[in-house]
């Protein structure tokens, strides 16, 4: 029995039938040569084998009394896979562009609390012979990092499928539930050693205060220059209230040729990340005279997690980047995004001890829940100051190919959260040497076809930050060469040529043609 923390247990608490809070992911696979079998079958046979490496996939929620304390974490000894583990079929013709949409209704509803708080889906049917698989998993239990290393536990490295040791007989009472006794008790022993553990971090508290006072003053820029301290963010059409309701589109990049960009330009791939973003939400908003006078600010997650730390629980703090949509130059943009990127994630570095200690709160679990629902239902989130316009995530991923039951992964899409005052959300995922983006959101909010507009406002994004003057150009440096994006925007047209240029030689070969490279889908 594992309590959870107040941060796991804040993504239930503010979870209403408008903001499902799992997060998710679109893979694509490369069926092996010749294969003539029932992949969904496969699928589920090794899932069913390896249930017991994760405790993700092998516990389930026991609520408190009266929601006095936060939820526990408990063994479920009877998993439906049936249930956790489903096939779909794309009607023809089978295009990305479905397999979007599909992902974004799989993604609009809430997963089961009487259950493991996790589902995954074998899709076919896809015109270019590949197979998709959607999972998503509530982010109580998981984030973005967690995530990863969940991922690792599931996938092969190798099209090889190792052999998992079975598990082991486990001795339980057979009581299904745990009686409100042993949940009081629990409740209880956790809050006094959270209690325990707040009074012996209150010294290192304050020195973390102390320390990042100073880097706030030391971020102090001369009158006249862009400050770093950030006010509100103004307000715009994702920050409203938002429906159940959901729009999807993906995006792949080479991850080395943004590495490269970034170090010409002289930024991290993070800041061409937000930079894209930037250049992007301006153009969207400025064509719909929608475009405030004040800057967009982004919403950025930071993982608070140790170096090695793989537990299945989040640890994750965020900072406000200044996305300088005032500023109409490119480099100066560029250059104001880097410098409160960095000057953001300095004063977090300094407080991640404080922001990583858990404060139990008697009663949160129906203050949170009541707040989230009032903040739905009455339409706040549009009356509110906004503190972000957009929420923005960069995760790091597996810098090798994985395989799922022979099948090698071709593509790894991030499915994340949108939520109530911040009605999109785009993430960035890096999976062996690609940089792969998703773009969620309320449907209300961005449209289907509004969602692959700024997929294409990305594509732009991109090559005007390739225009960028080089950084090192006094020494003769070579340019970075132009930079192929592979969207689903246009994924019928360009598959379809791609089918006609490769004649006999399949469907493989058609997908690669179709993105301009090998193992790259549309």
């Amino acid at each position: 029995m594992d309590q959870l923390s107040g941060m796991d247990a804040s993504f239930l608490h503010l979870e209403t039938p408008e903001t499902p809070m799992h997060v998710g992911s679109l893979m694509l696979f490369e069926l092996p040569e010749g294969y003539d079998g029932d992949y969904y079958e496969d699928v589920k046979a090794m899932l069913g084998k390896r249930l017991h490496i994760s405790a993700l996939l092998t516990r389930k929620l026991a609520q408190m009394p009266f929601e006095l304390a936060e939820p526990v974490w408990i063994e479920d000894d009877d998993i439906d896979l049936d249930y956790h583990v489903r096939t779909l079929t794309l009607r023809r013709p089978g295009t990305m562009a479905q397999l979007e949409q599909l992902v974004a209704r799989l993604h609009s509803s809430l997963l089961d609390r009487s259950r493991p708080l996790w589902e995954m889906y074998v899709i076919d049917g896809l015109e270019n012979g590949q197979v998709a698989f959607y999972t998503k998993a509530h982010h109580s239990g998981v984030d973005g990092k967690a995530g990863v290393e969940l991922a690792k536990v599931l996938y092969d490295m190798t099209p090889e499928m190792r052999e998992v040791p079975p598990p082991r007989r486990k001795r339980t009472s057979g009581q299904y539930q745990l009686g409100v006794t042993e949940l009081l008790q629990a409740a209880a022993s956790n809050a006094a050693k959270q209690y325990r553990q707040l009074a012996e971090a209150l010294p290192t508290a304050a020195k973390a205060f102390g320390t990042a006072a100073s880097v706030v003053a030391g971020q102090r820029v001369p009158e006249g220059e862009r400050p770093l301290n950030l006010g509100l963010a103004p307000k715009t059409i994702f920050n409203q209230s938002i429906t159940n309701q959901r729009s999807f589109s993906t995006m792949s990049v080479p991850l080395s040729e943004i590495k490269a960009l970034g170090k010409r330009v002289g930024g991290t791939v993070n800041t061409i990340v937000m930079a894209m973003c930037s250049i992007a939400l301006e153009r969207f908003l400025k064509e719909r005279s929608l475009l405030p006078k004040e800057p967009l600010i982004a919403m950025v997650p930071v993982s608070l997690r140790a170096e090695g730390d793989s537990s299945m629980n989040n640890q994750v703090s965020s900072v406000r980047v200044d996305l300088a949509t005032d500023l109409t130059e490119i480099p100066d943009r560029f250059k104001a995004i880097h410098a409160s990127s960095e000057a953001a994630k300095a004063v977090v570095r300094e407080l991640k001890p404080v922001l990583s200690m858990n404060v139990p709160i008697t009663g949160a679990p129906w203050l949170m829940t009541g707040l989230a629902s009032l903040l739905g239902r009455s339409n706040l989130a549009a009356r509110l100051p906004s503190v972000g316009t957009v929420l923005i995530s960069n995760v790091p991923g597996p810098s090798m190919p994985l395989y799922m039951a022979g099948a090698k992964m071709v593509h790894y899409f991030p499915v994340s959260i949108p939520y109530h005052g911040n009605g999109l959300n785009i993430t960035v995922h890096s999976y062996a040497g690609l940089l792969e983006w998703g773009l969620t959101a309320c449907r209300r909010t961005l449209s289907q076809e509004e969602s692959y507009e700024l997929i294409k406002h990305l594509q732009g994004a991109l090559r005007a930050i390739e225009a960028l003057p080089t950084v090192a150009e006094a020494t003769g440096a070579p340019a970075v060469a132009e930079i192929v994006v592979a969207t689903s925007a246009d994924a019928a047209d360009a598959s379809g040529s791609a089918k006609q240029a490769a004649g006999k030689k399949g469907a493989k070969a058609a997908a690669a043609s179709a993105s301009g490279g090998e193992g790259r889908a549309d």
